[in-house]
């Protein structure tokens, strides 16, 4: 089939812009800290109640990723994006409801918006792959660029509101807000059309190499072994960015002996390294590779995490923590390029929705790691040496992916020609 090289129907800047505002309201669910303190002096919650709110809401992010592709390949983004926004919006809204109810907070935001997080969250990366295939990695690195800074612009506006109007009061003013921005910016969200690309542009003999001539349907992806190299992928980049992010302030203090002051406001300068970090990785896998890229941030992570104990200085501190993640950005911005690389733009939505499986797991794996471990050697050196050397063993996986052959294809090159029959 040859392919549209025509202009396109919709301004595909445009369409990635909407993308970045729907990411910016999504990735809202980051400043869930802010609400931690208000909730617990509100209605005597303990600390360990209000955060699980926060775990069902990624949670269920990770989950209904997976239909919200399903959902697009039947429906298109546009339909998907406005139901993802109508949940998250109103789960937020219903929050504000949760006076003295710990199990409303659980359902409205941890179980309704979290539906309406996974639903959205693919729709801009699966939609966008598609109308940039001559800057995957850029353009999927701007939109979950989006999902790291949600919390960055969230963050202050939410401590403005609890402290004028209440914890939630300010539930019900953040989720209009992002009802609103999410189904007004899905109203862009549309796809290409088929086979379209740019108009005079040709993918390079390096790009060839690392992209797969075929669309995959999930099933088939399943029964390659790539599918599951790029899981692993995410799941160890997570599973060590998360570790630290999950325990940074207490790290930071014991460490560097810095105060419960400083130890915050590393927390929100890793937000700004977590939101950078998925442009700029992204955007170099573009030149480099994706594979490398990992590659690179595996090697990187491997010799940071061994000197982080040792880091005593709080600025030396700091600098490499925000080196660590943006890696950890840089594995969410990457991977949908990846994946797209790999199996085809066609169907990434369902493929690398059921993907982001590895980032539930990697949530759940990472701070129990280091905080088990932790406890048990009474100093977080020996946890962090332990990460080191699991990135450092990590660097094999993408050493060796290479993208998948097409059964179809290796069947031709083995078969016998006719005259040797």
């Amino acid at each position: 089939m040859s392919s549209v090289t025509e202009a396109p129907p919709r301004n595909r800047w445009g369409i990635a812009a909407a993308g970045v505002v729907m990411q910016l309201a999504l990735g809202a669910v980051y400043a869930w800290s802010v609400f931690v303190n208000p909730l617990r002096d509100r209605f005597d919650w303990s600390r360990t109640q209000v955060t699980l709110t926060f775990t069902i809401s990624i949670f269920m992010l990770g989950v209904s990723a997976y239909f919200g592709g399903l959902w697009m390949n039947r429906k298109g983004p546009r339909v998907v994006g406005m139901a993802a926004g109508a949940l998250y919006g109103i789960g937020v809204i219903l929050a504000s409801q949760s006076a003295g109810k710990l199990w409303l907070l659980y359902l409205s935001y941890g179980f309704i918006a979290g539906i309406g997080l996974g639903l959205g969250y693919i729709v801009p990366v699966a939609t966008l792959v598609k109308w940039f295939p001559d800057r995957r990695g850029m353009i999927t690195g701007i939109a979950v660029c989006g999902f790291g800074g949600g919390a960055v612009l969230t963050a202050p506006i939410a401590k403005a509101l609890i402290s004028s109007v209440g914890v939630l009061s300010t539930f019900a003013y953040l989720g209009i807000a992002y009802l609103v921005m999410v189904v007004g910016a899905a109203s862009f969200m549309t796809n290409p059309p088929e086979g379209w690309r740019p108009a005079g542009w040709e993918p390079s003999a390096a790009q060839q190499t690392q992209r797969s001539a075929k669309d995959y349907l999930l099933p088939e992806a399943l029964r390659t072994w790539q599918w599951y190299a790029l899981w692993a992928l995410l799941f160890l980049n997570v599973t060590a960015g998360i570790s630290l992010i999950s325990q940074a302030s207490d790290m930071t203090q014991e460490i560097t002996g810095a105060s419960a002051a400083g130890g915050a406001a590393l927390v929100s300068l890793i937000s700004i390294a977590n939101a950078s970090g998925r442009f700029l990785w992204a955007w170099l896998s573009d030149f480099i590779t994706r594979r490398w890229v990992f590659l690179t941030m595996f090697a990187l992570q491997a010799v940071l995490f061994l000197l982080l104990p040792q880091a005593r200085p709080y600025a030396l501190f700091s600098l490499l923590a925000f080196i660590i993640i943006t890696c950890y950005g840089g594995g969410f911005g990457t991977m949908p390029a990846f994946a797209a690389d790999y199996f085809g733009p066609r169907n990434v939505g369902t493929i690398y929705g059921l993907m982001l499986t590895a980032w539930g797991f990697a949530s759940a794996v990472g701070p129990l790691l280091l905080s088990t471990l932790r406890d048990a050697s009474g100093s977080y050196t020996q946890p962090l040496i332990i990460i080191a050397v699991i990135m450092l063993v990590s660097i094999i996986v993408p050493f060796i992916v290479r993208p998948p052959r097409p059964q179809i294809e290796a069947k031709e090159e083995v078969a016998p020609s006719p005259a040797s029959s």
